[in-house]
């Protein structure tokens, strides 16, 4: 597909190499020529130093025949610009990042009136993740499928849970718990566990569930699964704001330390029901103070890495309760994953699957399109979901007969109101939704799960 990407930041780079990668005809346009010339060196894509909302530099970029257009400058006002002047020009799907909270009640409305295929707010998705950690405070990352029935939760094993040195498929008889087991971390290696696969304390386990079954799951081995109810944030962005407007509509307790004023007394008015402190985040004696030892989570929302980092340390020092480490650099991930930084957000990862999942289901839009894409363990593997639409090759088989690809599980399906955690005798079947993890990326259609 010819796709046209206007913003060349941290995001547009990242989704530049991850479309590149795909075999898409990537043209990217920046105002700022070194990024320009940077990007088209790393990657092979074509540049265009302009203004993206500027109808000569569309031309040149060739609008006419462009399949997808994205705009992720840093302005919001901007990337609807450009959008708009796409669409009239070129009557492709367009897709803009709007990430201004004045905006989050009117996002339908703009993709009606000015045509917008699809709006991504990466904050909103954040703060919507890490609310699912904050009701399950026992997982370290929670995604979810099937319209949320399903949730694919990643968790630290430790000896205290008792599973160290257990068989996968051990688990159902010595637990009585109806999970799967999807994707095991170890060390620098990412496994797509058989039956026979034994855990080990120090693994990073990812499992799909139903809610109840995960529910049940971690009380069987020791896993807090009651909501937080008293949380202390500190930074008071837009994270910040839609996070604690969910957290105080369930009557959770929430402060939120702020440096500026004029931020807090505007946050003092957007949210009646939260505590606003004004104060330097990074002031320890105040964070003791205000009751962090006994806070039930801690979420680090700085714009600053580094002092998220050493705010979820300190945290971590001196609480027992749920950690959240927003992080905004995607180039060390890597070393990050070393420190126990609780739950880590990345709200640039998110921006750039939900825009790779629409392109890839754009391709395949006649056929078993996605639904929903997830990259998980440091981007080394991907779940999906697919919508099956038609028959294929890899439906009305029995699962025990159909040849997967390697490194690939068939996690589960929702078949109308139903979970169903799939058997060998269980077929595919079309209306259902089909979840799978894969180390393999790149599938389209659900039939690329078969073996050739």
């Amino acid at each position: 597909m010819k796709i046209i990407l206007v913003g060349g930041g941290k995001v547009g780079t990242a989704l530049t190499r991850q479309l590149s990668e795909e075999g898409h005809n990537v043209t990217i346009i920046d105002t700022n020529k070194a990024r320009v010339e940077h990007i088209i060196e790393s990657y092979d894509v074509m540049g265009i130093v302009g203004n993206g909302s500027s109808i000569t530099t569309l031309e040149e970029a060739g609008i006419a025949d462009t399949d997808v257009f994205i705009a992720i400058t840093g302005s919001d006002e901007l990337n609807l610009l450009c959008c708009m002047f796409a669409k009239k020009a070129g009557n492709c799907h367009t897709i803009a990042r709007v990430r201004n909270p004045s905006y989050s009640h009117e996002l339908e409305f703009i993709k009606k009136q000015i045509g917008i295929s699809a709006i991504i707010n990466p904050e909103m998705a954040a703060a919507k993740e890490i609310s699912r950690l904050l009701r399950f405070p026992g997982a370290s990352k929670i995604d979810t499928f099937g319209g949320g029935r399903g949730q694919l939760i990643k968790f630290p094993l430790t000896e205290k849970q008792g599973l160290d040195g257990l068989a996968i498929r051990e688990l159902p008889e010595k637990l009585s718990s109806d999970i799967l087991v999807c994707a095991v971390e170890r060390g620098s290696e990412v496994i797509i566990p058989g039956g026979n696969f034994v855990l080990k304390s120090g693994d990073m386990v990812t499992f799909l569930a139903t809610q109840e079954n995960a529910r049940q799951f971690f009380l069987k081995i020791g896993l807090p699964v009651n909501p937080v109810r008293n949380v202390m944030i500190v930074g008071g962005g837009a994270i910040c704001y839609y996070l604690s407007q969910e957290l105080v509509e369930n009557r959770v307790r929430v402060r939120i330390i702020e440096r500026d004023a004029a931020r807090c007394a505007q946050l003092a008015e957007d949210l009646p029901g939260a505590q606003i402190l004004c104060e330097d985040g990074s002031n320890r004696g105040f964070l003791l103070s205000e009751g962090l030892a006994s806070c039930g989570a801690f979420v680090a929302l700085t714009n600053i890495d580094e002092e998220n980092v050493l705010l979820s340390l300190f945290a971590k020092k001196h609480s027992q309760g749920k950690l959240v480490t927003k992080i905004n650099r995607l180039e060390f991930d890597d070393i990050l994953g070393t420190l126990d930084l609780g739950s880590t957000i990345y709200p640039k990862y998110m921006t750039c699957d939900f825009i790779v999942q629409y392109v890839r289901a754009l391709q395949n839009e006649a056929g078993n399109n996605i639904k929903t894409l997830y990259r998980i363990l440091d981007d080394r593997v991907e779940a999906l979901e697919f919508t099956v639409h038609e028959g294929s090759r890899a439906t009305n088989i029995p699962l025990s007969h159909l040849h997967l690809k390697p490194n690939l599980l068939l996690c589960c399906s929702t078949r109308g109101d139903r979970i169903i955690i799939p058997r060998g005798g269980d077929r595919i079947q079309v209306g259902d939704n089909v979840i799978v993890v894969t180390l393999q990326h790149g599938l389209h259609d659900l039939q690329d799960i078969v073996a050739d």
